[in-house]
């Protein structure tokens, strides 16, 4: 299993043992899906002895919760630094920085993540527990894209934030599913639309 960077670690500095769980859960199920998703699985997937998982994840509800929340704080630390690092002054860097973010979820760990967030929002229609876990939250990235269009005279910031980032999702699992990546031209017309009725852009 490859360790991600951001692991959180124990008192010896070894990667915390839930963190490193979490972690191997997320990789069986973008590999094998919900069914594949067994203490089992995620035991081998993280190399470690038989029963492991169940001993800190007892029930399979408190593996898919540990997976879940594992997920978001890692799409949240991926959203905060992109918010940090791309700037938003214009339509062509909104642009630009929603094309970095669809190139990170379309391969790599990103596509991972991706198959998995998608696997757990469709359990999450059952779960109010993952539901409510999986709900937008404020980052980095969102707080610039909101201040940008509020910046370009946008009616309901918000609202076009909300509209405009459910989109960019809706582009991530269209070419997840069908392959590729989306051209610049999809790109260019989500911020578009988002922009439109503007008193500046």
């Amino acid at each position: 299993m490859r360790r991600h960077e951001d692991q959180k670690r124990d008192d010896a500095g070894r990667p915390d043992r839930r963190t490193v769980l979490a972690d191997a859960a997320i990789g069986v199920l973008a590999d094998l899906g919900v069914r594949g998703l067994t203490h089992r699985a995620v035991d081998a997937a993280a190399g470690l002895p038989v029963g492991t998982t169940s001993a800190y994840l007892r029930t399979r509800q408190a593996l898919l919760t540990a997976l879940v929340r594992r997920l978001v704080e890692l799409d949240q630390g991926e959203l905060h630094a992109m918010g940090e690092r791309v700037p938003v002054r214009s339509s062509e860097e909104l642009a630009d920085g929603i094309a970095e973010l669809m190139r990170q979820r379309l391969s790599g760990d990103g596509r991972r993540r991706s198959l998995a967030r998608y696997a757990c929002a469709v359990e999450s229609v059952r779960d109010p527990e993952l539901r409510e876990i999986l709900v937008p939250r404020e980052n980095a990235g969102r707080t610039a894209v909101r201040a940008f269009l509020a910046d370009q005279g946008v009616t309901d910031p918000d609202g076009r934030t909300a509209t405009l980032l459910a989109c960019v999702d809706g582009l991530v699992f269209e070419h997840l599913v069908g392959g590729g990546e989306p051209g610049a031209d999809a790109i260019q017309g989500l911020v578009a639309a988002a922009l439109r009725g503007a008193a500046a852009s």
